[in-house]
């Protein structure tokens, strides 16, 4: 069976995954989280004056949080460690209701770099937050989570379509509307089914960002129980353990000698450019702010740049058994080995020696394992919001992750070993121990 602490931290990662089935929800249980550790949300419009402590600010599927030791001085340098809340899936259309041959069906639109296949024939329920009216016409957000089997996206049979094993392409326009129902469409069926979920009146409700997930509850797998298999591990893994990380900096024994950071972005999987994207300017202001809220000058802005850390923290691939060859003969990292650093001299990571050097040191003090990644070269990696960081604040960043199997499938796998180990290094920077 799994050793204890790894099962412990697991089952956490477990329970954080089943609460956050849409980028909303995973600021929601961020949220939820630091503020039992003592953090408090500060708004755009409060007064942040003399403000320390735990502290956040958040924004649709994105969190910013920090802490600030008692007595910090204004130049202080940050720990950050960047992820992202979202993961590709089926997001439902504005006007939703449609169908054909006697099916009510769903219309939905491909978000992000979806492997079609691993969503059909799966039990779909839907979540994510519906805009309402509010008072003085301010509108309000209510998150809603329906885990119920309502959805389907059914495979053609076999008898139908010989070809579907010699890697014929899904359709992506025409063959994805899930079904839920017989009958012809009816116009409001959807948003009155979710508005009742979320207790609200239909007629209050004034758009929508929904969205389908897997309602199979995450889990271990293998006759060990050595792995994790769950929706959503990229990258809702490292959210969980910058979240951990940074509630162990801010109560441990030893306080933190610089002022550790999570920077939680939305929209990654489509290059995280929106307001709440690591393209946005949301935490170069959100941390400048924290600097003149200290009673910092723009020297100490930039004094606290130029001391700055970035671990940029996403999923990274393992070799997978029946395609090495798709990976670097030299470069096949494996689950419980411990969190990949992600190289790529052609920037689509941000990882330089200096970066590489800070990381492996704390994962010695920290006592965890680590392994070098590399892409194949005939085969192009991905990226990450570690080269977006670095470029936007001129900060030393490098790109890490969890090495997995089935990346971005509708079910990821990792091992059970490794979320842990990369909370415990991620601690370790963020105290500076």
């Amino acid at each position: 069976m799994t050793p204890a602490p790894h099962r412990s931290h697991t089952d956490d990662l477990l329970s954080f995954i089943s609460a956050s089935p849409s980028p909303y929800h995973v600021v929601a249980s961020a949220a939820q989280r630091l503020e039992k550790a003592g953090f408090r949300e500060l708004r755009g419009t409060d007064d942040w004056t003399g403000a320390t402590g735990g502290l956040f600010v958040s924004r649709a599927g994105a969190l910013i949080a920090w802490y600030v030791p008692e007595g910090a001085a204004a130049h202080t340098p940050f720990r950050i460690v960047g992820t992202h809340t979202d993961s590709p899936n089926l997001r439902i259309k504005p006007s939703p209701d449609t169908g054909t041959s006697g099916w009510r069906q769903i219309g939905v639109e491909i978000y992000g770099g979806v492997p079609l296949n691993t969503w059909l024939d799966r039990d779909l329920g839907i979540s994510g937050r519906l805009a309402l009216r509010g008072p003085d016409g301010v509108p309000r957000n209510r998150l809603v989570q329906i885990d119920e089997p309502l959805l389907r996206v059914p495979q053609l049979a076999i008898h139908l379509d010989r070809s579907v094993n010699e890697g014929v392409a899904l359709d992506r326009q025409r063959h994805i509307a899930p079904i839920w129902a017989l009958g012809e469409p009816r116009e409001g069926e959807l948003l009155r089914r979710v508005a009742a979920a979320a207790g609200e009146d239909p007629a209050d409700v004034l758009g929508w960002d929904l969205m389908l997930h897997d309602i199979q509850p995450p889990g271990y797998l293998g006759v060990d129980r050595e792995f994790v298999v769950a929706s959503r591990l990229d990258n809702q893994v490292s959210v969980h353990a910058g979240v951990t990380a940074l509630v162990d900096a801010a109560t441990g024994a030893t306080q933190p000698a610089f002022i550790p950071v999570l920077a939680a972005f939305d929209h990654e999987e489509v290059g995280s450019g929106s307001e709440t994207g690591a393209q946005s300017p949301m935490l170069e202001r959100i941390l400048s702010r924290s600097v003149a809220a200290r009673g910092g000058s723009d020297e100490d802005w930039s004094r606290a740049l130029a001391g700055a850390f970035c671990v940029s923290a996403d999923m990274a691939h393992a070799v997978h058994p029946n395609y090495s060859e798709r990976h670097d003969p030299d470069h096949r990292p494996l689950p419980n080995g411990g969190p990949t650093v992600k190289v790529n001299v052609n920037q689509r990571y941000a990882t330089d020696s200096t970066g590489i050097a800070m990381f492996t040191a704390a994962a010695e003090r920290a006592g965890a394992p680590w392994q070098p990644f590399v892409s194949n070269n005939a085969m192009p990696c991905g990226t990450s919001i570690g080269p977006l960081t670095a470029a936007r604040l001129g900060v030393t960043t490098v790109d890490v992750g969890v090495p997995g199997l089935s990346m971005h499938s509708a079910r990821e796998l990792c091992g059970v070993r490794d979320p842990g180990h990369l909370t415990a290094i991620l601690t370790t920077i963020m105290v500076g121990d």
